[in-house]
């Protein structure tokens, strides 16, 4: 069995979730793309002993996470049992809920119902007792919040899961299930939401000013806007990019002649600073106090190593910033 590099503790940050007691490393591993079954299973195991060994302990799962819906999990829990056996306690397993899983009614959204019933299957792939993180993935229009927030509540009292967060909910609706939680006692620490240099989505809906306010803290996924923010598509699509092997998360059509020119310029901005674009990007991101950390995916060692070097990164000029405002979005700043 592996055994863990003694210095793997030694270069990784940790950051605290909003007020709580629980800390993630500033870089975690999201298993969205690259560990369902028609991915190479030796390569998912070495993705996941790189990621241990340079100190990221949290690692992130859905129940749809695949291809098919839930093999990430199978295959993340038989690397458990063959490699992390013994680091069980070293690790932050997460898992959510909200998306559609299997037929019928009960399979989708945010019923209490489909919540539980997820979950069991959850432990049941993975061949745990219980997850550190639960998460809600989506907010259901149709089902009562106080309901959703409950499922969450059991998860924990049932000793499922250690704490609960939310995935894709707006500031508002944030700050409702806030005070629900808080009323059942039960421990909300997280959300997670896509955020980048290109999407500024939480700074729009509340979401990132409800968390800093509520002391809850935030994971930011799609950091690197599914690879837009790296050097590879500085000249046009490359031959191996996900926009032509798989299109389901980046189409063609979001790589326009005016992406391509920003991507361009933010890379100047880069290299100016004397990195990369994706350490920039990432950087960007973890610039904000009430950002927890950052979720990025992996499809090899060296990447993984690579976006691991913003750790210990260089604070940000208000001139930087406004230069990266300004080349995103020239009209905002007209």
């Amino acid at each position: 069995m592996y055994q863990a590099k003694e210095s793997r503790y030694d270069g990784m940050e940790y950051r605290r979730c909003g007020a709580s007691g629980l800390k993630l490393p500033a870089v975690s591993l999201g298993l969205w793309h690259n560990f369902g079954d028609h991915s190479d299973y030796r390569r998912m195991k070495e993705l996941c002993i790189t990621a241990f060994d340079n100190g990221i302990t949290h690692f992130d799962l859905a129940n749809n996470y695949g291809p098919e819906p839930g093999s990430a999990e199978r295959n993340w829990g038989r690397i458990i049992r063959e490699e992390f056996r013994d680091y069980r306690d070293e690790l932050i397993i997460s898992t959510k809920a909200g998306y559609d899983m299997w037929k019928g009614p009960y399979g989708d959204w945010g019923s209490r119902k489909y919540l539980l019933a997820s979950l069991d299957q959850s432990l049941m792939r993975m061949g745990l007792d219980y997850v550190d993180i639960y998460y809600h993935h989506r907010l259901d229009p149709d089902t009562p919040l106080e309901e959703t927030m409950g499922a969450l509540h059991q998860a924990v009292i049932s000793g499922k899961a250690l704490y609960v967060g939310l995935s894709n909910y707006d500031g508002e609706t944030m700050r409702r299930a806030c005070r629900i939680l808080r009323e059942l006692h039960c421990p909300f620490v997280i959300n997670q939401n896509r955020y980048n240099i290109f999407d500024r989505t939480i700074e729009h809906n509340g979401l990132l000013q409800a968390a800093t306010e509520e002391k809850k803290g935030i994971i930011a996924f799609s950091p690197l806007a599914q690879g837009l923010l790296t050097d590879r598509y500085l000249n046009g699509i490359p031959a191996d990019s996900r926009i032509v092997t798989d299109g389901r998360f980046l189409r063609a059509g979001a790589l326009t002649q005016e992406r391509e020119a920003q991507i361009r310029g933010l890379n100047r901005i880069a290299a100016q600073r004397g990195e990369s674009l994706a350490r920039m990007a990432l950087e960007w991101i973890l610039k904000e106090d009430t950002v927890t950390g950052v979720l990025i995916g992996a499809s090899k060692p060296e990447q993984l190593l690579e976006n691991l070097k913003l750790i210990g990164r260089t604070p940000f000029t208000p001139e930087e910033l406004a230069q990266i405002d300004e080349l995103v979005f020239p009209q905002e700043e007209a």
